[in-house]
């Protein structure tokens, strides 16, 4: 890039989900330390936006405790706007957030999503160059993109630092090296969410065992273990000396209350927001779960984790993280299609087994 200024100013796009926005946190943290007087924004889903900045905290400004990575949040709501495309609020919120954009006049607009609507969210931004990948998501977002990288890694970490090396290169920038351990710090700190989940620990009396967390949902069905399973496995690390708590979020009571029962009270359910399960995460001594997002967070914040595979392939957006064991059948195969049957790979997957990864990864 001719002419290009010493502090950049460059918007990442990854709308979401929850695993696909951590997973591009550390392309942030890279940009971070190669440009730390770059203005470095993102554009994410409301739902999404605590992953980026704590709600106490203020989205635009110096980085800090509660916002540590980027400088601003452009919050969008895709989903919203499209159930109400024709209401006066939806215009008057996307005419604001394009404008804000807009305004920022961004050198760059680093599009890790792939998908169409991010691809055009990037393009509306009005930055000088577009970068994404040559083999999108979805192929009308190479459309807009004025820079395409080609992908050489294939777990989606690696290909998001490639991107954004790609971008310091372009610029005459020099790369900066990660450390070899996440980050807790990439997290923002959200002080209220602490104070609740301390005070829930201490109504159960918990507050002060090491904590277990075990997370029985996913996105899909076919990515879920089975619940039973998760009951015995409660039970094995209770006697381990380990107290279990199952994580769930909206919509996933059902399935807890079914694998709390499974396990004759070793377990106890524990609702938390997104700000929660972070400052929960951040005391717990182990998590097991699926390929979901709790399970991307564990790992990102240096929990010992055992994660529990399907149909997802671990190479492409597994734990990428040391401290991790990654277990999955031979019986699963690939598939992307979020089918809600059984995969057979998981059903495979025994108690026993797990619990003999949490024994090796603990010890």
């Amino acid at each position: 890039m001719p002419n290009a200024p010493e502090n950049p100013r460059i918007l990442i796009v990854r709308l979401g989900a929850m695993g696909d926005v951590l997973h591009a946190l550390p392309m942030a943290a890279m940009l971070r330390l190669a440009l730390p007087g770059a203005q470095i924004d993102w554009v994410v889903e409301r739902r999404w936006s605590e992953l980026l900045c704590a709600p106490e905290s203020y989205p635009v400004g110096e980085c800090s405790a509660g916002r540590p990575l980027v400088n601003a949040v452009h919050v969008v709501d895709t989903r919203g706007w499209r159930k109400h495309l024709l209401a006066a609020a939806t215009r008057r919120e996307f005419t604001v957030s394009v404008a804000a954009m807009r305004s920022a006049h961004y050198d760059a607009a680093l599009d890790v999503q792939g998908a169409a609507k991010s691809a055009t969210v990037a393009r509306l931004s009005g930055a000088a160059k577009i970068f994404g990948f040559s083999d999108p998501r979805e192929w009308p977002a190479r459309l807009a993109y004025d820079v395409t990288i080609e992908p050489k890694a294939a777990h989606v970490i690696v290909r998001n630092l490639e991107m954004a090396t790609a971008l310091l290169a372009r610029m005459g920038h020099a790369v900066a090296e990660l450390p070899v351990k996440p980050l807790a710090e990439w997290l923002p700190r959200d002080l209220a969410a602490e104070r609740r989940v301390e005070a829930a620990l201490l109504s159960h009396g918990v507050a002060e065992e090491p904590l277990a967390v075990l997370n029985p949902g996913a996105g899909w069905g076919a990515k879920q273990w089975p619940e039973q399973r998760y009951g015995e496995l409660a039970e094995r690390l209770k006697a381990r000396g380990l107290r279990v708590l199952l994580n769930y979020g909206p919509g996933e009571e059902p399935l807890v209350r079914r694998a709390a029962q499974y396990s004759h009270g070793a377990a106890l359910p524990l609702f938390t927001s997104l700000g929660e399960l972070v400052a929960l995460l951040r005391r717990a001594h182990l998590f097991v779960g699926g390929d979901t997002g709790p399970l991307h967070m564990a790992a990102l914040l240096g929990v010992p984790t055992v994660a529990l595979f399907g149909p997802t392939d671990p190479e492409r957006n597994g734990p990428y993280w040391p401290g991790c064991r990654t277990l999955r059948d031979t019986a699963s195969e690939t598939n992307y299609s979020h089918r809600r049957t059984e995969d057979a790979g998981l059903r495979n997957l025994t108690t026993a087994q797990v619990f003999e990864a949490v024994e090796s990864l603990l010890a």
